[in-house]
């Protein structure tokens, strides 16, 4: 792992001084940025964080001189003494890719299609170094092995759309580092990243980091990867930075009420709060602010001081003896080795010193109860297992709700045909979803999770399709497949569903009002009751009725979230499908729908199935847990007792990967990194489909793999926890793994 603090502070590489951006609108001048000042030195990771509309990769694009013409930028950006802003294009150009390197957040759209990834990184390579062809293709092919790509030459020829998520970031990393940049900007590198695709692309960025030895700019919203890899952070809000500081101080004694909210906002993998402390209000409009605190009107410390003045980043009491990050230039180009002291704790708030290490001020929190800290929980391989959790009253035990079941799977499957040629001919099956089966009952919650291509969405499209054969699935015990077309439409209006992204969900055409009406006219209920219900349905989920006339435009992005919850809600469904609800919504955004699902949760008696990719969200909204694995469920149970004690060595795998937003744990940590990338649905596996990359089956003798490769696992309860309801498709279920297990 990355010490907290390197014990010589290289000099500053990239030093940014009051960079302001401006956009011109129609509404008005847009400050993006405004006056905003940190380093980059050689060695150390800095992270910007904070919510969308910061101003994170605003500046990160001023930087890199690859803002629009009609933006303005101001201010100073030097790189090793050189001024940056106002620099031509062509003299730019040569400095992007060689000293200043870049990986995006969409590697898909960041490659260019028409061209192998091994001409693009040949490319990138011939722009600033006078080598041949010849030269450049094997250079090609050892960044690609450098950054784990299997088979990189065959690999090298291979178009961008015929490579994974993965392993299209691999080659943007390997692009980024081809010509020894002294600065790497890392713009969201695994948003769109599978938790365990995400924990590889984070190794490979510190081996990029050492091979080296740059300094790099990270951009995420993901306070447990800035926990796990940043040295510094700046927190931004509203266009500048309001707290600065070493990234322990940042998260273990944070002084900004910003950041406070931040971290009470983040669900956390290895506990379960009794809630979320999301931050009120939304981002404001950065047209002609007013000089005063931009937080004030979210800020639960708000006094009236606030609303004179915009308080200037300052030194907190006692820490301004430390390492100063914003001396001029010459501490910024000048040598600093042997200057081991941290950065100064900074902060842009007039109650600041107010504000104890507990994150309380008065003895009193900031934003609410704060759960105590849990002892350190690790699922890495040099540590055993946790023990189990004593569980609690199961209320699957309890007769009146075995007979409630909302929702049984029996043996589903869902194939695609793959077809090649002109004339279409079948050329084999995509194995989507592989003989599963579950149920779920009255008022219960049920996640179902697991890497990209598991068959998870499928699942639910299944469900809702009603296309699976008779005997599959039942829904309030009728199977869709043998009613008839009226018997099924009044089957849809149990079920209802919540997508992904609000935005694309919810019609641009129609007012709130009609959005969350639609259902209820198309059960033909009256218009008086309509309304009444609407009003009713917007307040239960937390919206002001008095703005049912507004179109979806006008609301945030959590709003609109609520929005569709209503609209769900709003049929008296028996089920809800909550189909990755979450992910695109800020992190504070998310704990106030995080909070509003529990709520309707416990409030009703209506069952819940969600898919998601997050696991610190799952252990907040589910009673129980389904992990997918290749289209079979590998592991099932109650979400206390999988979290705490996992079976299957993929779950572990899948808990390890995710990250915690506290250093102190984080660092030391040893999350399990896969070897490669799920199998393709269309292989034949004859035996465990998980056993190539399964971390446990390397430890075993001859006999015990042979028995994985060839003998399908079904799922089953184990010795070590026989609890009928927590079982794992593990031959080894529950078998410790890793040289630190005990003998």
């Amino acid at each position: 792992m990355i010490a907290a603090v390197d014990s010589v502070v290289q000099p500053a590489v990239v030093a940014v001084r009051d960079l302001r951006v401006d956009f011109d609108t129609e509404a008005g001048t847009v400050n993006a940025v405004r006056g905003l000042d940190f380093e980059l030195r050689s060695g150390r990771t800095t992270a910007l964080v904070g919510e969308s509309g910061s101003g994170k990769s605003v500046s990160a694009l001023a930087v890199l001189g690859l803002l629009p013409d009609a933006a303005r930028v101001s201010g100073s950006v030097t790189l090793r003494g050189r001024e940056l802003v106002g620099l031509p294009d062509r003299d730019f150009s040569a400095i992007r890719g060689s000293e200043i390197a870049m990986v995006f957040q969409d590697p898909l759209s960041a490659l260019t299609p028409v061209f192998t990834v091994g001409a693009q990184i040949v490319e990138a390579l011939r722009a600033h170094r006078q080598i041949s062809g010849k030269q450049a293709w094997a250079r090609a092919v050892e960044l690609l092995d450098l950054v784990g790509i299997a088979d990189p030459v065959r690999r090298a020829r291979a178009f961008p759309h015929e490579l994974s998520g993965g392993m299209r970031q691999r080659v943007m990393i390997a692009m980024a580092i081809a010509n020894d940049p002294a600065v790497i900007i890392a713009d969201e590198p695994t948003t769109a990243l599978d938790v365990t695709i995400q924990a590889q692309i984070l190794e490979v960025l510190r081996t990029a980091r050492r091979e080296t030895g740059a300094a790099m700019l990270l951009i995420t919203h993901d306070l447990g990867v800035v926990a796990g890899n940043a040295d510094d952070v700046v927190v931004m809000y509203a266009g500048r930075a309001v707290e600065t500081a070493d990234v322990e101080p940042v998260f273990v004694r944070p002084r900004m009420p910003y950041t406070i909210g931040l971290l009470g906002a983040v669900p956390r993998v290895d506990r379960r709060t009794d809630a979320l402390t999301p931050i009120p209000g939304t981002p404001p409009v950065l047209i002609d602010p007013d000089d005063a605190c931009l937080f004030a009107p979210r800020c639960p410390l708000a006094i009236d001081e606030c609303l004179h003045t915009e308080p200037e980043l300052l030194p907190l009491a006692g820490d301004d003896d430390r390492r100063d990050d914003s001396a001029g230039d010459d501490s910024a180009g000048g040598d600093s080795a042997g200057d081991d002291t941290p950065a100064v704790h900074r902060a842009a708030c007039i109650r600041a010193d107010e504000i104890g290490a507990d994150g309380r001020i008065g003895g009193h929190p900031v934003y609410g109860p704060l759960a105590p800290l849990p002892a350190p929980v690790s699922f890495g391989p040099l540590a055993p297992l946790p023990a189990p959790v004593p569980s609690g009253p199961n209320p699957r035990d309890d007769e009146d709700h075995a007979a409630a079941t909302v929702l049984e799977v029996e043996q589903m499957v869902k194939a695609f045909p793959l077809t090649r040629g002109l004339l279409r001919r079948r050329a084999g099956s995509v194995r989507a979803v592989n003989g599963i089966s579950f149920d779920l009952r009255r008022g219960e919650s049920l996640a179902i999770v697991g890497e990209s291509g598991s068959g998870k969405s499928t699942t639910l499209l299944e469900i809702m399709n009603f296309d699976q054969p008779a005997g599959v699935v039942r829904i309030g015990g009728v199977d869709p497949a043998s009613v008839r077309s009226r018997a099924a439409r009044a089957l849809r209006r149990k079920v209802s569903i919540v997508f992904q992204d609000p935005s694309d969900a919810l019609d641009p055409r129609f007012t709130a009002f009609d959005i969350v009406a639609e259902p209820l006219r198309a059960l033909g209920r009256a218009k008086s009751e309509t309304d009444s219900t609407v009003a009713d349905l917007m307040l239960r989920v937390g919206l002001d009725p008095v703005h049912a006339d507004r179109f979806p435009a006008a609301f945030s992005g959590g709003q609109k979230q609520r929005l569709a919850i209503a609209r769900a809600l709003a049929t008296d469904p028996e089920l809800i499908i909550l189909d990755e609800p979450l992910s695109a919504l800020d992190v504070s955004v998310q704990a106030d729908i995080v909070n509003l699902i529990r709520r309707l949760q416990s409030d009703g008696d209506v069952a819940y199935l969600v898919v998601a990719h997050d696991l610190s969200v799952v252990r907040q909204l589910a009673d129980r847990i389904a992990v997918m694995y290749l289209g079979a469920i590998v592991e099932e149970g109650p979400t206390e007792r999988v979290f705490t004690q996992p079976l299957h060595p993929y779950t572990r795998a899948l808990l390890s990967a995710v990250p915690i937003p506290d250093p102190r744990i984080e660092r030391e940590r040893r999350p399990i990194v896969l070897r490669g990338e799920q199998p393709s649905p269309t292989e034949d596996i004859p035996g465990c489909s998980f056993a190539a990359r399964c971390p446990l089956h390397r430890e075993l003798d001859d006999p015990q793999r042979e028995r994985c490769r060839t003998v399908v696992p079904g799922l089953r309860t184990t010795g070590q926890d026989p609890d009928k309801d927590h079982r794992a498709a593990c031959h080894f279920a529950g078998q410790d793994f890793g040289p630190g297990r005990p003998a």
